[in-house]
C-alpha cells in the first residue's frame, strides 16, 4: 500500500501565503487615505477696504466647510520698496502695486472670518505665500528677510485659536536663478521659525530612476531640494501636482529619493496643490487640471511606490483659484 502523501508542506504554504497577504495587506493599509481638500486663493490686493472684505469672506467660507487643514494665500511677487505686485502679472505690467503690509491685514481679515463660521471645531494653518520671481528689483535674500517679518507680523496681529500662521513660496526654475531662490529660502528660515510651505513645481527635472540632475534655468535636482527640505527643518513641501499625466509626480518622487540615497532625508511632503478651479476659471490648462484628490492620490502613489520616499502620512490637498 503507497502511503499518503503528507499534508505538512500543504499547511506550510498555506501559512507562508496567509502571511504574505496580511504583510501586503499591512502595507496597503498604512498608505493614507485622501483627507479631502481645502481652498487656496491668488490675492490681487488693491489697498482698499474690498481686500480685507474679501479676506474676511474667504476665511468665513473656509469655516463654514468645517475642514481643518493648511490654505495658502498667494500675494504675487515681491517688489522694492516693499511692495506686492499681483500674482500673474510681469514687471511691465501696470497693475497697482501696494504695500507689503497690506498682506497683514488680508491674514488678520480672513482669520477673523474663519474663526467667526467655523463648524465642528475646525482649523486652519494659513500660510502667506509669494513667488521667486526676480525681476521685482529686489535679491532673494533681502526678499526672504523681508518676507519673514510679513508673516511674523501677521502672526502677531492674525492668530487666534482657531488660525495659525506660515510662511509660502512658490519657487519655481523658469522664474529666478538657483542661487535668487536659494537665497531667498535661506534667508526666510534665517530669519523665523515659523513653517515655511514650499509651494512650488519642479520644471524640467527628471522623473524617478533618472541620472540625470539637471532642470530647467540652470537649476538642478540639488537646487529644488534645497528650496524644497534642505535649508532647514521647519520646511514643509505642498507641490505643484498639476498635470493630468503624473510627471510631476514621478519628479518629486525622484527629487525626495535623491535627499534620501545622500543622507539628507526624503522631502517632508505635507499635501498636494492642484489648480483644478482655477483652470476652469481662466483657460489655457486642459493638461494641467488635475483635481485635488487626483493630484493628491497621483503625488501619494508614486511616493509610495518606492520604498525610500514612503510616506505613512500626507494630510493636505489644496487646490487653488482665482477670486
Amino acid at each position: 500500500m503507497s502511503a499518503v502523501p503528507s499534508a505538512r508542506p500543504s499547511l506550510a504554504w498555506l501559512a507562508a501565503a496567509t502571511a504574505t497577504v496580511a504583510l501586503l495587506s499591512l502595507g496597503t493599509a498604512a498608505a493614507p487615505a485622501y483627507p479631502g481638500h481645502t481652498v487656496s486663493r491668488y490675492v490681487p490686493l488693491s489697498g482698499g477696504s474690498a481686500d480685507t472684505d474679501r479676506a474676511r469672506s474667504d476665511g468665513c467660507t473656509a469655516g463654514t466647510t468645517g475642514r481643518s487643514g493648511v490654505r495658502i494665500l498667494f500675494f504675487g511677487t515681491q517688489e522694492s520698496g516693499g511692495r506686492l505686485r499681483p500674482p500673474g502679472t510681469t514687471a511691465g505690467n501696470s497693475a497697482t502695486r501696494v504695500p507689503a503690509s497690506r498682506a497683514i491685514d488680508a491674514a488678520a481679515a480672513w482669520a477673523r472670518g474663519f474663526s467667526s463660521c467655523r463648524a465642528r471645531g475646525a482649523t486652519a494653518t494659513l500660510a502667506l505665500g509669494v513667488n521667486n520671481k526676480d525681476d521685482g528689483g529686489v535679491g532673494g535674500a533681502g526678499a526672504g528677510r523681508a518676507w519673514a517679518r510679513i508673516v511674523q507680523q501677521a502672526a502677531s496681529a492674525a492668530e487666534n485659536p482657531a488660525v495659525s500662521i506660515a510662511g509660502a513660496v512658490d519657487a519655481e526654475p523658469g522664474w529666478s536663478s538657483p542661487g535668487w531662490g536659494r537665497g531667498w529660502v535661506r534667508a526666510f528660515t534665517s530669519a523665523t521659525s515659523r513653517t515655511l510651505y514650499a509651494a512650488g513645481a519642479a520644471g524640467g527635472c527628471p522623473t524617478y530612476g533618472a541620472a540625470s540632475v539637471r532642470c530647467n534655468n540652470g537649476w538642478t535636482v540639488p537646487d529644488v531640494y534645497f528650496v524644497a527640505a534642505g535649508a532647514a527643518p521647519t520646511i514643509r513641501a505642498i507641490p505643484q501636482i498639476y498635470r493630468t499625466d503624473g510627471i510631476q509626480a514621478r519628479q518629486w518622487a525622484h527629487i525626495s529619493s535623491w535627499g534620501a540615497k545622500r543622507g539628507s532625508g526624503t522631502v517632508r511632503f505635507a499635501g498636494s496643490l492642484s489648480q483644478y478651479v482655477a483652470c476652469q476659471q481662466r483657460s489655457g490648462c486642459a493638461t494641467t487640471d488635475n483635481t485635488a484628490k487626483a493630484a493628491w492620490t497621483q503625488l501619494r502613489d508614486e511616493l509610495n511606490a518606492h520604498p525610500e520616499t514612503r510616506v505613512s502620512a500626507l494630510p493636505n490637498a489644496t487646490d487653488v483659484r482665482w477670486p
